[in-house]
């Protein structure tokens, strides 16, 4: 088993009030996996991507990667953010280099960033400012950041997300070559249903209040995929049945809430 995450909860406490925001979480992901976290807003999906990462630490349950509990942030997990957190003051290639520099020499760092900024293809902007990049370009270099590192597992927190259709779009393409290039387990967090079938092998559908794994779906869809298809079209209405079950809770939870005070 290469990343498991068993029987992990997570809780809050606030002025003596206990908040379940996950609850038995049991997950095994295979090496080289593609697996997508989908859910509504407050069902853990970030929380749970923080533990993985070891930002955050689970209430109970383990988490571990090829038989390690994790318990802090380590270069065999990268990281990418809705936000690219980039350096401003650093050059794009400056920016790649930064998680290499006390692991090899100045030129060694230099040619391992502009072998992925070539991957996403970037290779003509290494001597730009952040500021000068689109936020599509922005999360290219986050991403060639993270993968310099050469990490076991990529972590994706709606790394899309801010971004507007056609940019996310291309952007799918461009993730899914680097996947099958290479061969990265990634986790990547996302609140969009079609996102989460163009490029996962597995979807973890979550519910909330608290957070739990409602279904775990394969994706068995040839790739590269059409939003188009006919089994992608199925899986969505499917998805979207689970989904919006957890918005009407949610929903009249609130509702209830608002009544009573």
């Amino acid at each position: 088993m290469f990343l498991t995450i068993n029987q992990v909860n997570k809780q809050y406490e606030n002025q003596g009030i206990v908040n379940q925001v996950l609850s038995d979480i049991n997950v095994t992901i295979n090496e080289g996996e593609f697996v997508s976290i989908l859910g509504p807003s407050g069902c853990g999906k970030s929380t749970l991507l923080s533990m993985v990462a070891g930002l955050n630490k689970p209430t109970s349950g383990e988490i571990s990667l090829q038989g390690n509990p994790i318990k802090k942030p380590g270069k065999d997990r990268g990281m990418v953010f809705q936000q690219p957190a980039l350096f401003p003051w650093m050059s794009v290639e400056e920016n790649v280099m930064f998680p290499l520099r006390k692991e090899m020499s100045k030129s060694q760092a230099r040619e391992v960033a502009h072998g992925f900024l070539k991957m996403v293809q970037l290779s003509n902007y290494t001597k730009h400012s952040p500021h000068e990049l689109s936020g599509g370009m922005q999360q290219r270099v986050a991403i060639a950041r993270a993968l310099a590192m050469n990490p076991e597992v990529l972590l994706m927190d709606e790394p899309f997300g801010a971004l507007d259709e056609q940019t996310r779009s291309r952007l799918h393409v461009e993730l899914e070559k680097i996947w099958l290039e290479t061969k990265k387990t990634i986790l990547f967090v996302t609140h969009s249903i079609q996102e989460s079938i163009k490029l996962s092998d597995r979807i973890l559908v979550m519910g909330t209040r608290p957070g739990v794994i409602l279904e775990d779906i394969k994706v068995d869809l040839p790739r590269p995929r059409s939003n188009s298809r006919e089994q992608a079209i199925e899986l969505e209405k499917r998805i979207l049945g689970l989904l919006e079950k957890e918005i009407e809770k949610v929903v009249k939870e609130e509702l209830e809430y608002a009544s009573s005070n």
